[in-house]
């Protein structure tokens, strides 16, 4: 796997006229060649049947906002993507560590699973209400919009305490300190709390990352 993500990089580079040089590309290169098998290894231990074959992807478009997520392929492959624009937003290789180690622990942890089980029992439950209150078929068509929204954001902010707790471990394991990592929080905009937020509030994720550290011995 690791030659061929070093295969892969070098032919993305050749291919979009990088500078192989570049240190934000060397270090992204370098990170995931050593986050990615112990992210594999944590799925493995924690989803025996789950595929854990991870994919560490860039987008290179240079209109793309700094952003990390994660998905899964059409064949069931997780996939981790950075923009160009996040790998320029990171002080050091312990905080792009920390934020790939965050986005592979919401595959193991099975949040987009359960994220779209909560979108369709908030579809089911509030299209269902306005049907039984009379609602025409375009009011109930937009009680299932709404539920679903609703239901897919209800545990969207414990889901990344989650990632946050499990990313720490696996920052930790692959060679990085969690404890620089965390300090991205500090460079980014604080979502607060807002109501539906996807996101908690940044004070309480370092919190957080911080007791995960100490409980576990970490750094």
């Amino acid at each position: 796997m690791r030659r061929f993500l070093i295969l892969l990089v070098l032919w993305v580079a050749a291919c979009t006229g990088i500078n192989p040089d570049d240190p934000h590309y060397r270090a992204f290169v370098d990170v995931a060649q050593k986050v990615e098998p112990v992210g594999e290894a944590q799925c493995r231990k924690k989803n025996p049947n789950r595929n854990c074959d991870f994919q560490v992807q860039l987008d290179l478009d240079p209109a793309a906002p700094a952003n990390a997520f994660q998905s899964v392929d059409r064949s069931g492959r997780p996939v981790v993507i950075f923009t160009g624009t996040m790998l320029k937003s990171f002080r050091n290789a312990d905080e792009m560590a920390f934020v790939m180690s965050h986005e592979m622990a919401h595959h193991i942890l099975g949040h987009l699973d359960r994220q779209r089980i909560n979108a369709v029992k908030g579809a089911v439950f509030l299209g269902e209400l306005v049907s039984l209150e009379g609602g025409t078929p375009e009011q109930v068509a937009n009680a299932q919009y709404v539920g679903a929204v609703v239901g897919a954001r209800s545990y969207s902010k414990a889901f990344e305490l989650e990632a946050d707790t499990l990313g720490t471990i696996i920052t930790h394991q692959a060679g990085y300190r969690p404890s620089i990592g965390v300090k991205y929080f500090d460079a980014i905009p604080d979502p607060g709390d807002a109501f539906l937020g996807t996101h908690p509030a940044n004070p309480d994720r370092i919190r957080l990352v911080n007791q995960t550290i100490r409980k576990y011995r970490l750094n």
